[in-house]
């Protein structure tokens, strides 16, 4: 059985900064790839920033690239989500996933999510 489990949300001012992770258990980590996902109340689930096994593919929405950062350790089965010059705009719990076959932007390819991290951004 695969378990995400992330951490690292909280309420932060806008400008400010959250670092994510998320570590990963039951499954070989360093073979798969990783994203991060968000849902906004009312709103559907996003894709945020997504990454290859070894970490040299960085994907990222057009709305947080500059700003956000993912990395991955698969020493630690951990991956992280870097988030600075947070925006109330980014309020919204966050989501990890773990996709066996390749990377995509879309849900479908994503067969492990994790439980989500509430990122509150205050105005």
């Amino acid at each position: 059985q695969v378990q995400l489990v992330e951490s690292g949300g909280g309420l932060v001012q806008a400008g400010g900064s959250l670092r994510l992770s998320c570590v990963a258990s039951g499954r070989a980590f360093s073979s798969y790839v990783m994203g991060w996902f968000r849902q906004a109340p009312g709103k559907e689930r996003e894709f945020v920033a997504g990454i290859n096994w070894s970490g040299s593919s960085t994907y990222y929405r057009a709305s947080v690239k500059g700003r956000f950062t993912i990395s991955r350790d698969n020493a630690k089965n951990t991956v992280y989500l870097q988030m600075n010059s947070l925006k109330p705009e980014d309020t919204a719990v966050y989501y990890c996933a773990t996709s066996a076959t390749r990377f995509s932007s879309n849900q479908g390819p994503y067969d492990y999510w994790g439980q989500g991290t509430q990122v509150t951004v205050s105005s």
